[in-house]
């Protein structure tokens, strides 16, 4: 009996001891675990993953670059008014002071010039279907009220003023050629309007076949036009002479 109740008492021992043993292993663990978790930062973001992929990053451009115009970047639409070279003279003496008299005076030229461009020549007319130099000259400044009587190139220079410069090349001054056989009016520094023999009424350039051939320039007397009393028909001894020998 006493055997027995020795072996329980030990048996209650040893339960107790593994019991005790156990409760004392698995706080240890649990206190272990709660200052772990306790130990980390609360509330704290988790550091960033390095990003090991590199941004992307464009190859330099290997030629340079350069803007290159079209080949219509030179091109000039084309003019809606036909040109020509009565009119280019006379467009560029419009203006009053390239003009030998006033803008009325101008104006009334430069239509009636306008008016008889491409009309026949016939020597000692004085119009309306035919002109003959002189005859171009004095129906030209009888439109544009400037009226004289009717006279050869060689009386107009006696009774005409010289001019000099740049007056020589202003509209309406009067252009002596042939030795005094022929006149025109003046458009400007490249050229003139007169009665051809070949061609009629027209403009022409001084530079070439009448360059060498201009005697001088002269501008109207309105007074010493008025008083002169010349003959109304040209001189016939000095023929006026056109382009016929060109």
């Amino acid at each position: 009996m006493k055997d027995s109740i020795k072996g329980l008492t030990l048996f209650a021992i040893v339960v107790s001891g593994i019991g005790f043993f156990t409760e004392n292993a698995f706080a240890q663990e649990r206190e272990r675990i709660v200052r772990t978790v306790s130990s980390r930062p609360i509330n704290q973001p988790e550091p960033a993953t390095k990003d090991t992929q590199q941004p992307a990053v464009r190859p330099p451009l290997m030629q340079d670059i350069s803007v290159q115009r079209g080949a219509d970047a030179a091109y000039e639409p084309p003019s809606l008014v036909k040109k020509t070279v009565s009119t280019t003279a006379l467009t560029s003496s419009i203006a009053a002071s390239r003009s030998a008299y006033n803008p009325i005076v101008t104006s009334a030229m430069q239509k009636a010039i306008f008016q008889r461009l491409g009309i026949p020549y016939r020597y000692g007319s004085s119009g309306p279907n035919r002109y003959d130099c002189s005859g171009f000259v004095w129906a030209v400044f009888a439109d544009a009220g400037i009226e004289f009587m009717r006279q050869s190139a060689r009386s107009l220079w006696s009774i005409s003023e010289p001019v000099f410069g740049d007056d020589r090349f202003k509209f309406g001054t009067l252009v002596f050629l042939n030795g005094l056989g022929h006149i025109g009016i003046v458009a400007d520094e490249n050229g003139f309007f007169h009665a051809s023999s070949s061609k009629g009424i027209t403009y022409s350039p001084f530079k070439g076949y009448w360059e060498n051939r201009i005697v001088g320039f002269r501008r109207l007397n309105p007074i010493a036009l008025t008083a002169s009393e010349t003959t109304t028909k040209p001189d016939n001894s000095r023929p006026e002479t056109g382009e016929s020998q060109k």
